[in-house]
């Protein structure tokens, strides 16, 4: 990957939401290629590296809910949230952005266990950017920096979890004086890891529930959506058979499907996480 990188020194090429920001960078390193189709929107996603449970799951559902609308996925290659953010992005065919806190070489990329995603992210049409020269070192100063890339080469910034003082919390509020929308998620009042999602909605971050909220707020229909065959196994299928006619509870389903409650539970989050069916009032439905 290190032979791959080159100079945009030209500023037109910059991105043009990153041009909009007061201390806009001069020039940027890549790995990979930078979507600029006009019709993209930019969307980073950020959180803690000690994630919970909640949080990992949050990220897969809501980035699995904008497989085949033209959102693009920026992170940080970070461990924690970012990673999480980036795998789930290439998992439903979303192109994605990293903005390591270092330079691009390999011999220098940071985290170093994060090296086989970077290629991957790469090969899969997206990229990685900095505008630190390729063989710096990631250092305390280099995240504030490149924390103001990510939240100026978005349209919006999702926070899905931060506690109240985290560099989580400085690229949102960066954000906000770029003018940007910034999604925040909801969290249990009793969770540190949420602190600072609970409090940006209290200062008037926009609640992050699902997919569909984003979908809404960039204008988005269903019938937008490419249409894309999703894979399914064969349990998969017999299952969306089963509640094509109507809802069911997963006690009925185990009982028609002669299938263990503990199995029925993992095929159904997976169809969760395809956006194929949700739960709610303790029945399972096919989403519309």
């Amino acid at each position: 990957m290190n032979s791959c990188y080159n100079e945009i020194m030209n500023k037109l090429k910059i991105p043009k939401l990153l041009q909009e920001i007061p201390d806009a960078p001069k020039r940027l390193y890549i790995a990979g290629e930078f979507p600029y189709q006009e019709d993209t929107i930019f969307l980073t996603v950020i959180g803690s590296r000690k994630f919970t449970p909640y949080g990992k799951s949050v990220v897969e559902k809501i980035i699995g809910g904008l497989k085949g609308y033209p959102f693009v996925i920026i992170s940080g290659l970070a461990l924690g949230i970012d990673a999480i953010a980036h795998r789930t992005a290439l998992k439903n065919n979303l192109t994605t952005i990293a903005v390591p806190g270092s330079g691009l070489d390999e011999s220098v990329l940071y985290p170093a266990s994060h090296r086989n995603l970077a290629r991957e992210i790469i090969q899969s049409g997206g990229c990685l950017i900095s505008e630190l020269e390729p063989k710096t070192k990631a250092a305390p100063w280099t995240f504030p920096q490149r924390n103001r890339i990510m939240a100026g080469l978005a349209h919006a910034v999702i926070v899905i979890e931060a506690e109240n003082k985290s560099g989580t919390r400085i690229t949102a509020r960066l954000a906000t004086e770029y003018n940007r929308d910034v999604f925040a998620v909801p969290g249990s009042i009793f969770s540190k890891s949420s602190e600072g999602c609970n409090e940006l909605i209290r200062e008037g971050a926009i609640p992050l529930t699902s997919a569909k909220d984003i979908l809404e707020h960039f204008g988005f229909t269903r019938e937008q959506q490419k249409q894309e065959q999703i894979p399914l196994s064969n349990e998969e299928e017999k299952i969306l058979e089963f509640l094509r006619s109507e809802a069911k509870s997963k006690s009925a389903l185990a009982r028609e499907l002669d299938m263990p409650i503990f199995k029925l539970n993992t095929i159904i989050s997976s169809l969760e996480i395809k956006g194929l069916v949700d739960e709610s009032l303790g029945k399972v439905r096919i989403k519309n």
